[in-house]
């Protein structure tokens, strides 16, 4: 029972019910991005550049090696990067709304 009580009062003293409940809101957020990027700003970006896949599409054509194009997939990797700068955006806004960085200021003595 002892064990019982100690561990509780660490759950509730480290804050580890919130880091659980911010891990599945991210991963929740992430994939609500991604979603928002692949199937609304990537295709309009794609279509401008021509590709009918958007902008997962788009590569370069460097060269034919065994009678196969060799092409450097330069869409994934924006792709990639600008979900990353749309989640890392929306993960600012929420600590900086929510007053988040404010707790994390170390105090000046």
């Amino acid at each position: 029972m002892k064990y019982t009580r100690g561990f509780f009062n660490f759950i509730r003293e480290q804050g580890v019910i919130g880091l659980a409940v911010g891990l599945v809101l991210g991963g929740a957020a992430a994939a609500v991005a991604k979603s928002l990027i692949d199937n609304i700003v990537m295709p309009p970006i794609g279509f401008a550049l021509g590709s009918a896949e958007g902008l997962k599409g788009v590569a370069w054509k460097i060269g034919q090696q065994h009678g196969q194009d060799v092409s450097i997939h330069i869409g994934s990797f924006l792709t990639d990067l600008i979900n990353f700068v749309v989640i890392a955006a929306v993960v600012y806004l929420v600590v900086h709304l929510l007053g988040l960085d404010k707790k994390f200021d170390k105090k000046k003595t």
